[in-house]
């Protein structure tokens, strides 16, 4: 044990402990607890749709909690269909895949140097983005759209200017989710996904645009609650040694901040327990523990006992302590160093959504349009945020039904005599929307397809329109060329 810490008071190495937390809390005013804490060493604090009400309310937020000590103020702010500062709303930036699909990195950097100016704006200063994950598993619950895509080059560049755009804006990148999730089928939010891929694989394929990203110099990795048996055996990749200190410290050779993902998800919870999954994860190498929104202040009261009691009795090297606090601090040193941009581009996520959206197939102008939008189940990570077209074409018709109630002989003769526009998300993974939009088209094969998740299925002779993702910025540009 550290001789320091060794002769320390439980004050001392309690501050230690908490200098590895990154908490939650519900409102949008920092509570009294949260703000001791902070005074007393706690790590920072991860903010999520429901502490955003809009950027004077946020900046006014993380003013507060920076007054009461020197925090690491983190969310996730991918753009697309995650987002944090306009979770009420929807994005002003298309996501991950409509970057991928143009395939500009220019483009790219742009608009996350935009999000970065944003989250500056507002006092953020670590953005858990963006997600360097090879989306290879066409029915992943919860990467999807979040992904550059399926090839390894084209998610490595995209997140390298991922990293260099965020960064230039002096908020810190946090790449995610190591060492991968793209090829998982099941959420980690509910269970430990699997990814059944040899070490070969995954230094062909997973860790490229990880190594990529260490290159370009990003400030933090994320981990991934994903169990990788060639390398972590039976454990989620966030309590293991072997993938975090092996592959990412020793392989890839990284040596800045390691932050986990929520450990609240069930993946950690239902395995070996909140203040359980901490210690572990510490003693594999994390240095940021992101507790996730559900952990409570008797819960982080815990957590740190937790660690305290770990370091006493010998499960948890204080070196480890020790070492992670000398990371944060230098992240906490880099913060706020922007770089100089040309100007300011307001309007550059919705030039990125245009040059996303893809059509094919014949289109004529539409007359007084019904727009039958099919309604989603929302996935943990993106929690509800508004999606779809109202109202955002005041011409037509909008309507949200759920695919397993959808009257199709109704929708056809509301359509009578007008156009009809079916908007779907993800269809590739539900049946039930596959059958809706097929029974439509049989009868009139003249409707248009609108596709706001992954373009994997396409009802054959359609006009098809494919957006890409379904954040506001997406749905803005499809809406303007179905007007045309």
């Amino acid at each position: 044990m550290s001789e320091l810490i060794a002769a320390s008071s439980d004050q001392v190495l309690r501050r230690l402990a908490a200098g590895t937390l990154l908490v939650a809390f519900q409102g949008t005013t920092a509570p009294d607890w949260v703000l001791h804490d902070l005074e007393n060493g706690l790590g920072g604090v991860t903010l999520f749709g429901f502490n955003v009400a809009d950027p004077a309310q946020l900046s006014a937020l993380t003013s507060r909690l920076r007054d009461a000590g020197d925090p690491v103020i983190s969310l996730d702010e991918e753009g697309g269909d995650v987002t944090r500062l306009a979770y009420h709303v929807g994005s002003p930036y298309p996501g991950n895949a409509a970057l991928g699909a143009v395939d500009d990195v220019e483009l790219t950097r742009r608009v996350y140097r935009s999000i970065g100016d944003d989250l500056a704006r507002c006092g953020i200063n670590l953005d858990m983005a963006p997600s360097a994950d090879v989306n290879t598993a066409d029915d992943n619950p919860v990467i999807g759209t979040r992904s550059f895509g399926s090839d390894t080059g084209l998610v490595s560049r995209h997140t390298v200017a991922a990293v260099l755009g965020l960064q230039s804006a002096g908020v810190a990148a946090c790449v995610k989710h190591f060492p991968g999730h793209g090829a998982t089928r099941q959420d980690s939010h509910l269970e430990i996904p699997l990814v059944d891929a040899s070490v070969e694989l995954l230094r062909e394929r997973e860790l490229v645009p990880f190594r990529a990203a260490i290159e370009a110099g990003t400030m933090s990795i994320m981990t991934a609650h994903v169990r990788v048996p060639s390398v972590t055996g039976t454990e989620p990749a966030t309590l293991s040694a072997a993938a975090l200190g092996g592959l990412l410290r020793g392989e890839l050779g990284y040596d800045g901040v390691i932050v986990t993902d929520a450990l609240d998800m069930h993946a950690i919870t239902e395995s070996v327990g909140l203040a359980g999954g901490a210690v572990l994860s510490l003693a594999a190498g994390a240095d940021l523990l992101c507790l996730g929104p559900l952990p409570t202040q008797a819960d982080v009261r815990a957590i740190v006992d937790e660690i305290v009691a770990a370091v006493r009795d010998g499960r948890l090297p204080a070196e480890r302590l020790e070492a992670s606090a000398a990371r944060v601090a230098k992240l906490r040193s880099w913060f706020g160093t922007p770089q100089p941009e040309r100007a300011e581009e307001s309007l550059i996520g919705l030039t990125a959504a245009r040059r996303a959206v893809t059509l094919t197939g014949p289109s004529s102008p539409l007359i007084d349009p019904l727009v039958v939008e099919m309604e989603t189940p929302p996935t943990i990570a993106v929690g509800d945020v508004p999606w779809g077209f109202s109202p955002l074409m005041p011409q037509a018709e909008v309507v949200r039904v759920k695919p397993e109630e959808a009257d199709v002989p109704n929708i056809l003769e509301r359509a009578s005599g007008r156009s009809l526009v079916v908007v779907v998300k993800d269809a590739h993974r539900y049946e039930i929307s596959q059958s809706v939009v097929s029974a439509v088209l049989a009868a009139r094969p003249d409707t248009t397809v609108v596709e706001m998740g992954l373009p994997i299925w396409r009802p054959k002779g359609a006009t098809y329109l494919a957006t890409y993702g379904a954040a506001r910025a997406n749905a803005q540009a499809a809406a303007e060329l179905l007007s045309i």
